[in-house]
């Protein structure tokens, strides 16, 4: 049975929740790979959660890639695309220098080009949350110096 992200979209789901989310690789290939380590953990997540969910370009590139291997993957990515789930109004075209300022911040995590554009997608939001995997948001800071609403595994 897949996730209820693979439904057809239902009106009520265009409603702005009070948080929005911000979507990371980890959680899109968890979901979507059953056989990825975070699959259960993320369907449970995304059947609490509403749409729309917020990503961009550089964190799909990563998916897609991360997916290529993975029997039908692509396939369903491009299907979740399809529906219109994500909002990929970010662009890094407008925001190049945030961008880059952030890597070159957090140059000693490494900080990926998709995270980078993740945190200056947060900054400006009112209440994002950052759905992930991944522990290094938990060290990530808005400009500001704001720490991340992290929504992964072992927060909640």
């Amino acid at each position: 049975m897949l996730p209820r992200i693979f439904l057809p979209i239902q009106s009520t789901w265009r409603i702005m929740a009070k948080t929005e989310t911000l979507l990371d690789t980890g959680v899109i290939v968890g979901l979507l790979h059953k056989h990825d380590q975070h699959h259960e953990w993320a369907k449970r997540q995304f059947d609490r959660v509403s749409a729309p969910f917020y990503t961009c370009e550089a964190v799909l590139s990563e998916a897609f890639h991360l997916l290529e291997g993975v029997p039908t993957g692509p396939e369903r990515l491009l299907s979740v695309l399809e529906r219109g789930i994500f909002d990929l109004s970010f662009s890094y075209a407008r925001h190049t220098g945030r961008v880059h300022e952030r890597m070159r911040t957090y140059a000693d995590q490494p900080m990926s080009f998709a995270d980078a554009c993740l945190v200056c997608m947060a900054e400006g939001r009112r209440r994002p949350q950052v759905f992930t995997v991944d522990a290094d948001f938990r060290i990530y800071r808005t400009s500001d110096g704001e720490p991340l609403d992290v929504f992964a595994p072992g927060t909640r």
